[in-house]
């Protein structure tokens, strides 16, 4: 059973609609003007309104109006009710929101054969909304989980290269710096040899966890490379800057206390850096600035590992 508002200025008319709805099994509400009409709909959101079109106040097109003003984005049925029969009315009736016109005296037969099919209308819309919004979550997801990686749980490689196109041109546009961090576990392959690659999984996303908790700002932003590399994009950012926040996390990891029996960097997992700062145009593309970074990772190996370099 579903709320059905009735607005017409007639009692008569009035009580013989109330009787044909309760005759539906539905519920009727009962308003003598337009502005009373409108009132009762935000208060009882019915199903199907039945609106008469000449009432004093605002006529049943004002009414329609309000209405549709109030709920944009939802869809309710509205009859216009009307005692003449112009095709001018009926154009005027659709083009103020309504859905069907009906003649008075309204039959009560035509009157329940029209609501059946507005709620059927109804019904089948709202399925499509249900199964639109469904859609659109699973997309949602299909896009999280495109854009992270499946071991560590932080962004992937393919979100890290889209995002470092969208933040180096902005750089290049504002004239703001743009640091890359590129981060390599220490003597990784030696540790999945000694623990096993289940200890080596466990390590990596301990790894990812800390650098991604290291990223303050909304807009920083940290990625698995590849392999045992990690990536963390900072714009914005000086290389003061990102050197301060990479040895943060260089000594967050090295806190964990990972035993590495293999490692000559105290026995236990760390992990080398190397940053590059985007500046007033010194590199030509995001490419230029990685390699920049990769060079400073690699120096950061050549002197002993478990350090920061800037480029």
């Amino acid at each position: 059973m579903s709320k059905i508002l009735i607005v017409d200025d007639s009692a008569t008319i009035r009580a013989a609609l109330t009787a044909a709805v309760r005759s539906m099994k539905h519920e009727p509400i009962v308003a003598e003007t337009g502005e009373q009409g409108v009132e009762m709909f935000i208060t009882e959101r019915p199903g199907v309104i039945l609106l008469d079109v000449k009432m004093p106040g605002i006529d049943g097109y004002e009414a329609a109006r309000r209405i549709r003003a109030l709920q944009p984005d939802e869809w309710i049925p509205i009859i216009f009710l009307s005692a003449g029969d112009y095709d001018q009315d009926l154009e005027r009736a659709i083009e103020c929101g309504g859905d069907d016109y009906l003649m008075k005296p309204v039959s009560p037969v035509v009157l329940s054969a029209k609501i059946r099919a507005l709620q059927r209308l109804d019904d089948m819309r709202r399925k499509q909304v249900e199964l639109s919004a469904q859609l659109t979550a699973a997309n949602r997801q299909l896009q999280a989980l495109a854009n992270q990686d499946s071991l560590t749980g932080i962004a992937n490689r393919r979100s890290f290269d889209f995002l470092i196109t969208q933040h180096f041109a902005q750089a290049a546009r504002q004239r703001t710096a743009l640091s890359v961090v590129l981060c390599d576990v220490d003597h990784f392959k030696a540790y999945n040899d000694r623990y096993g690659h289940v200890a080596g999984d466990e390590c990596l996303r301990r790894i990812g966890s800390v650098l991604a908790s290291t990223c303050r700002r909304s807009t920083d932003f940290a990625a698995r490379y590849g392999g045992e590399e990690f990536a963390v994009l900072l714009p914005d950012t000086p290389s003061e800057g990102a050197l301060e926040m990479i040895e943060t996390a260089r000594r967050e990891v090295a806190g964990l206390a990972i035993p590495h029996e293999l490692s000559p960097t105290g026995n236990i997992v760390t992990f080398s850096a190397g940053i590059a700062t985007y500046v007033n145009g010194r590199d030509d593309a995001p490419a230029q600035l990685i390699a920049r970074a990769d060079n400073a990772l690699y120096r950061a190996k050549d002197l002993g590992r478990n350090r920061c370099i800037c480029a």
